[in-house]
């Protein structure tokens, strides 16, 4: 459903994104400084074996990441999950993956706005969290409201910050480690000793799936991508293992640099880390590119989510009046913005681990429909009876995002079903208990 970002002209949109630029556009959708995110609650969930959990999710996105590849070669349109769902599975079942991952979009910014407040008060203790959600709220609802020029550019730059921070850190923490001589390099594996099992660890990755939110974002450019048959399933991959090693990297570096799981704040421990490895200048340099990161994320969440349901309200499947306004003056979809901006006011009282397992579940019900949509269409549908590529290897990723679903705390998972239940009961509302056709999104517009 992301797609609704492209801008929507009468012609065609120009195919000029090759390998390269779809990788590096699925790379500032993850963020690389997400790994930092939910450092501390992850570490301390695992009992400092973050980078093992990461190895776990990697394994799931990359079955996934497989799915997604070739669902896009078979429908090379934007639209991701809800298009392949709906052209494989019909409207009602692709209306429902399509409002299991609005979860996701809806949630996003109001993630991105409560880590603004959290590393911000840590910087600056005298302004206290909330003032810094409510200032960062509406600087980005007023920025969206009145449009914004050269995002994906604006984008790459913060791409670049990040790949600037990593290097330094990197550098400086080996430097730390160094001069700390008798350093156990499998402690990230092993653990710290403080939980054990196998159990916190699959909790542990079913939260990070948060993490890899962005490689099916790659799909939503095929139309604007030379051959997109081979060059979007190709920087799909590319993306998910790039980013995945980028994340087990740091978190690995991260817990030699700073091998416990006791946090002066468990939400911004990471700040511990900084500080192990770099002083108060890494700290700060850290919060800087961290909190641009963030800002950037918020500005582009927002700004999807808004035109997501814009086309909703649009074609008639939420309420036209609210949602399908489009503000004469600044050509945005006003209303949208702001429905989004105050359902975002929730970040002044959620707790951030809760809030990411609940963007996680949004994700996994859509790659759960995306790897199914597989099967469906080439070993069902299309007869390919390839077994190992059109049944099994899908199967797998099935199994491994329900698995991960199912390793999510009860109260994320029955919040998740009730949003899944809303949806279903507004499914019957707009189509008169299915007495008219189930309204389609026309996403690939």
């Amino acid at each position: 459903m992301s797609s609704t970002t492209s801008v929507e002209t009468e012609g065609h949109l120009k195919r000029a994104l090759g390998v390269p630029a779809l990788v590096l556009f699925g790379m500032v959708y993850m963020v690389p400084l997400t790994v930092f995110t939910t450092y501390g609650i992850v570490t301390q969930l695992t009992g400092g074996r973050l980078s093992v959990a990461y190895l776990v999710t990697l394994a799931a996105m990359i079955f996934t990441a497989r799915s997604y590849a070739r669902m896009s070669a078979a429908y090379p349109v934007a639209g991701s999950t809800y298009a392949y769902t709906q052209r494989t599975f019909g409207a009602p079942i692709g209306f429902l993956a399509g409002w299991s991952l609005l979860l996701d979009y809806l949630f996003l910014p109001m993630l991105n706005y409560l880590v603004i407040g959290i590393y911000m008060e840590a910087a600056v203790p005298s302004v206290p969290a909330w003032a810094w959600i409510l200032v960062s709220i509406v600087v980005v609802t007023v920025l969206n409201v009145i449009g914004i020029v050269s995002v994906a550019r604006a984008n790459f730059l913060l791409l670049a910050l990040q790949a600037i921070f990593i290097v330094v850190f990197v550098v400086m923490a080996f430097t730390s480690i160094t001069k700390a001589g008798n350093v156990n390099l499998m402690a990230p594996f092993t653990g710290d000793g403080t939980v054990g099992g196998l159990g916190p660890i699959f909790a542990g990755a079913a939260i990070l799936c948060l993490s890899f939110l962005g490689f099916d974002a790659v799909s939503t450019m095929s139309e604007e991508a030379k051959d997109p048959t081979r060059s979007v399933p190709k920087a799909i991959m590319i993306a998910t293992l790039v980013c995945g090693a980028i994340f087990f990297g740091l978190s690995y570096v991260s817990q030699l640099v700073f091998p416990s799981n006791e946090f002066a704040d468990v939400d911004s421990g990471s700040l511990d880390v900084m500080t192990s490895a770099g002083g108060q200048f890494l700290n700060t340099f850290f919060t800087a590119a961290y909190i641009a990161g963030c800002v950037g994320s918020a500005l582009t969440s927002q700004a999807s989510v808004a035109r997501i349901l814009y086309a909703m309200g649009r074609d008639g499947i939420m309420p036209r009046k609210v949602f399908g306004h489009v503000s004469l003056r600044f050509a945005t979809p006003t209303f949208a913005i702001l429905v989004v901006s105050v359902i975002s006011l929730v970040a002044l009282w959620i707790d951030l681990g809760f809030l990411a397992s609940i963007v996680s579940f949004g994700a996994l019900i859509a790659f759960s429909a995306v790897n199914l949509t597989v099967i469906k269409h080439y070993y069902i549908d299309k007869g390919e009876k390839n077994v190992v590529s059109n049944l099994v290897l899908p199967a797998i990723g099935f199994v491994l995002t329900v698995w991960l679903w199912f390793n999510l705390s009860w109260l994320t998972l029955e919040v998740g079903l009730i949003w899944l239940a809303i949806g279903f009961g507004w499914l019957l509302f707009v189509t008169r208990g299915f007495q008219r056709p189930t309204p389609v999104l026309a996403i690939e517009e």
